[in-house]
């Protein structure tokens, strides 16, 4: 297991409301283990707080009770243990759990039943998330061990930091990350007080949203610090349409955000090691990847020729995701001449229409509606060019999964992409950053015009190459969101020393 934590760092609690491999409805749940591991690996203590749900109870064992919280009079009584979560071979991360049956021991996911439907006391549930994490991050804890910092993520956890704020007594820093501002936990004014908060707390500089109460925008108002999943997302959010009516407060805290982009599990994404690909290669050996493409135009039911473009898609199919403006182009790209793959699932229309335009261009597109693990590592090793159209998006991940495997991304100019992607141009080339390609405007004509510049570089060899191998070289590595981390805590700790 990983060494002892350094003495003179922070002392981390890392609250989230999901976390991999034991509860993941999104990118939260991979980045709240991948995360903190690479954080323990550089030997700070970090440790998680989560919900007991179901999957978490069963999936941590032991389970040492550590406290009883049968006091706080706006909750059921819930016990807190503790168990470790290993990671990998060589890091584990200790976890504190909240066992509370009446909130969480119930089927369903973590925020909706099994009919898709919010649960009614989300409010409560949540609420008792932050309610103990802002008191074990604070001097009211009953444990020995006191963290400096309370990173908390999203709107499950957006009232720690209102909790801490009235807090009296010694308390941690806090920090919140969004990973997704378009949720934002608004609940009816009651549950102020319900949840006990003071009322003064409901205001507009505070937790008030449109005459309901935000666990999300708490957290933004009392957090003494932000952070999002990128750099450019961390602008974007500071105005229309992007900041979903929180730009004004996140423009006016600019000065407290930061923007940290998220990295890739590096063992999972490896062409040199992957299992599922037809044929291991590396920035050394890009030769084997033409074996890769054979092999996925055979399965997937294009015509097999080595010199033709493929151009590939993964994700949720959604208008988000720019999938309406993929159906625009699809057909010139296959004049132009070449192939699309696309694999997903989400809006149903949407979905009909990229089956129908499969069955229009047999041969030439092929569409696969849901999902599979091994099918996505096929694809990045196997296209040529990987397309994301998205509107938005704060990280972004298959951008990063895209170059590790030689397969250049051509997507919008938009958070995380563009802070992943160098745009090949004349400069870029010539210094070794080039990496992808980016369009600017959210059209059919500049999404197209860009397709077509990746075809131009793609007939070229030599640079295609060297565009290929710029993309696997580079370092998407958790170590390095975790040394940003690791500097961000660092500042806040000693902010904090200073000002008592």
């Amino acid at each position: 297991m990983s060494s002892a934590p350094l003495r003179n760092e922070p002392r981390v609690l890392f609250i989230t409301p999901e976390v991999f491999p034991l509860c993941k409805t999104g990118g939260l749940g991979d980045v709240s283990a991948a995360l903190p591991a690479a954080l323990r690996a550089m030997r700070m203590d970090v440790r998680l707080l989560v919900p007991g749900y179901p999957p978490v109870m069963a999936g941590l064992k032991p389970k040492r009770k550590v406290a009883e919280f049968n006091m706080l009079p706006q909750f059921p009584s819930a016990t807190l243990r503790s168990a470790k979560l290993s990671v990998n071979t060589s890091t584990s991360i200790p976890v504190f759990i909240i066992d509370c049956p009446e909130l969480y021991q119930r089927e369903g996911g973590p925020y909706q039943d099994s009919v898709g439907q919010d649960w009614s006391d989300n409010a409560h549930r949540f609420g008792l998330l932050c309610k103990i994490g802002a008191i074990l991050a604070s001097d009211a804890s009953p444990l020995t061990w006191r963290p400096q910092i309370a990173h908390c993520n999203d709107w499950q956890s957006g009232l720690t930091p209102a909790y801490l704020h009235f807090h009296q007594g010694h308390k941690a820093s806090s920090v919140i990350t969004i990973h997704n501002l378009a949720f934002q936990g608004s609940f009816p004014p009651e549950n102020v007080v319900r949840l006990g908060l003071p009322s003064v707390s409901f205001d507009t500089h505070g937790l008030e949203y449109y005459s309901n109460m935000s666990f999300l925008k708490g957290g933004l108002y009392y957090a003494d610090h932000i952070t999002t999943v990128s750099p450019n997302y961390a602008k974007e959010i500071q105005s229309e349409p992007l900041g979903f009516g929180m730009q004004g407060l996140l423009a006016a805290r600019q000065h407290q955000i930061t923007g940290i982009v998220n990295g890739i599990d590096e063992n999972e994404w490896n062409p040199a090691s992957d299992p599922y690909i037809a044929r291991n290669y590396t920035s050394k050996k890009l030769s084997a990847k033409t074996a890769n493409k054979q092999a996925l135009q055979k399965e997937m039911g294009l015509t097999v020729d080595p010199a033709m473009p493929l151009f590939a898609t993964i994700g949720r199919i959604t208008y988000q995701k720019g999938y309406d403006l993929l159906l625009q182009v699809a057909s010139r790209l296959v004049e132009i001449p070449a192939q699309l793959i696309i694999l997903g699932s989400g809006d149903k229309t949407l979905e009909s229409k990229l089956t129908v335009l499969a069955k229009s261009y047999p041969g030439k597109i092929s569409v696969r509606i849901g999902y599979s693990e091994s099918m996505s590592h096929k694809i990045e090793a196997g296209a040529d060019c990987f397309l994301m159209p998205s509107r938005f998006e704060p990280c972004g991940l298959n951008q990063m999964y895209s170059q590790r495997y030689g397969t250049p991304p051509l997507v919008h100019a938009t958070g995380g992409l563009s802070d992943t992607v160098v745009d090949c141009i004349p400069s870029t080339l010539h210094d070794k950053s080039a990496s992808g390609f980016l369009f600017d405007q959210m059209t059919a004509d500049s999404f197209l015009l860009a397709i077509k510049q990746a075809v131009a570089v793609y007939r070229d060899p030599k640079t295609w190459q060297s565009l290929q191998k710029n993309g696997m070289n580079k370092d998407f590595s958790w170590r390095t969101s975790a040394t940003a981390y690791r500097k961000l805590y660092q500042s806040l700790s000693a902010q904090s020393i200073s000002k008592k």
